[in-house]
């Protein structure tokens, strides 16, 4: 059962006797992203009988359940009578301001971007300036929020090796996604910049500065201003 409203796209998949993961594309998009949070705030608002907890992905939401009260097949009925539903009206989400600073030992990978691409490195600073960027989902490390909107032709697959003790604040490109690290840990995506704009807070109530949703704009600044940000904190 779908509704004309979503795309016919539509999977169920058994994935342990108390969960199901149901997805809604095979590629990263904002129509099958918008799907997967429609489903989950309709979860929050109105959960089935056994419900434990939603968690979203990309084009997904893995929707976990007490076997002893539900099985899968009541908890995919409940859940096609939400799709079936009109699509929730979501909030249009917040714009958020990241700063980027591109400059030497911040950017290592910045030349090879370019190299590769056949652009000047200030074309790459200037395209992924120019990125429409939307918070997708949260993952991999605490604030970790992965942003969808890298230009096309800006894209790259990973790296064919990790680079180990990547500093946190590293503006990281893979395809796609964009995101900014916040802890100290290998990547395999592209180290284009660093960012002095904090993404993990200290206040539990509201630990990561963004909600999915959100839209996302760099910023460029230079060294003197991300050493100033950064010690004002």
């Amino acid at each position: 059962m779908t509704n004309p409203q979503h795309t016919t796209f539509t999977r169920f998949r058994a994935v342990a006797e108390h969960a199901v993961l149901i997805e809604f594309g095979e590629m990263i998009s904002e129509d099958a992203n918008a799907q997967v949070i429609h489903l989950d705030r309709a979860l929050a608002g109105a959960a089935f009988l056994g419900f434990r907890e939603a968690v979203p992905a990309y084009v997904s939401l893995l929707v976990e359940f007490d076997p002893l009260v539900t099985d899968h097949e009541t908890v995919r009925q409940a859940i096609e009578t939400h799709l079936s539903a009109p699509r929730l009206k979501l909030h249009p989400g917040t714009n958020r301001d990241v700063l980027a600073c591109y400059d030497g030992d911040f950017a290592p990978d910045l030349a090879a971007v370019a190299e590769q691409l056949g652009m000047t490195i200030e074309a790459v600073i200037e395209t992924h300036l120019s990125g429409d960027y939307r918070v997708f989902m949260y993952g991999f490390a605490p604030g970790y929020a992965y942003l969808a909107g890298v230009p096309a032709h800006l894209q790259l697959p990973r790296k064919p090796a990790a680079t180990r003790a990547v500093p946190a604040g590293s503006v990281l490109i893979a395809g796609p996604q964009c995101l900014v690290s916040t802890l100290t840990m290998p990547t395999g995506w592209w180290i284009i910049g660093r960012s002095p704009t904090r993404i993990l807070g200290d206040n539990s109530d509201r630990p990561f500065l963004f909600d999915v949703g959100d839209r996302v704009t760099f910023r460029r600044i230079d060294r003197s201003a991300f050493d100033a940000q950064l010690a004002a904190g």
